[in-house]
């Protein structure tokens, strides 16, 4: 009798549907400050835009809304939300604690060879520097954060701060404008060594440093564009 084959079980294929595409190019032009903290949007001029029916645009202004990058208000016009400094702090208490217990635990099963791999997405980072490319930057330093949490066993981290981290976002996309992208790359090749040595006295740290800067750039843009920011 013949024996079946051992199928290898494979990752569903996720398809992106029409509202997945809106979201996700809606949420680059909010992130990139190409539509502006307080611009008014409207469902019928996106939908006019994308071609599109106004159900998936309202699905993805309500997940816009979820992560705190849309104001929706009943019978008055949805706007872009301002940056809130609260919630940039906010964002900043959760990546750290989540973040520092990430790495800790990444170092515990970190292979030489997944090092690797991260010191080959810094040069994609470097690259993105010299290129000037502030957008290709930003989602290279998201995936180098998401992977340790992927590598520690923890990727539901990394979701529990994008749930959190809109406001802060768009203060790191700015501050990739003014030189920042240079001293989050140094940081990174920091916290490369401090896992090839499995230093976690120093990662904490490391991580802590890294993150916390965000308060500094985030009153020098406040002070620079007033305007972007509530109150």
């Amino acid at each position: 009798m013949a024996q079946s084959s051992a199928l290898k079980v494979l990752e569903p294929i996720k398809i992106p549907t029409v509202a997945d595409t809106v979201f996700e190019e809606l949420h680059q032009q909010i992130l990139s400050l190409e539509l502006l903290p307080g611009t008014r949007v409207s469902e019928a001029e996106v939908a006019k835009a994308f071609d599109v029916s106004r159900q998936p645009v309202r699905d993805a202004f309500y997940r816009l809304s979820q992560l705190g990058f849309l104001l929706i208000r009943p019978q008055r016009a949805t706007v872009i939300s301002k940056i809130s400094e609260a919630g940039v702090h906010k964002a900043k208490f959760i990546r750290i604690a989540l973040e520092i217990a990430c790495w800790k635990a990444a170092m515990d099963v970190i292979t030489d060879e997944e090092i690797d791999r991260l010191e080959e997405l810094l040069e994609e980072q470097k690259a993105a520097i010299a290129a000037n490319d502030q957008k290709l930057f930003h989602a290279l330093d998201d995936d180098f954060h998401r992977r340790i949490c992927q590598i520690a066993g923890h990727e539901y981290a990394w979701g529990l701060i994008k749930e959190q981290k809109a406001h802060m976002d768009r203060v790191r996309f700015i501050s990739l404008t003014i030189g920042a992208a240079q001293r989050a790359y140094d940081d990174h090749l920091n916290l490369i060594k401090d896992l090839r040595e499995r230093a976690k006295d120093r990662v904490e740290a490391s991580m802590h440093d890294h993150l916390d800067r965000i308060g500094t750039v985030l009153d020098q843009i406040r002070a620079q564009k007033p305007e972007y920011f509530e109150g």
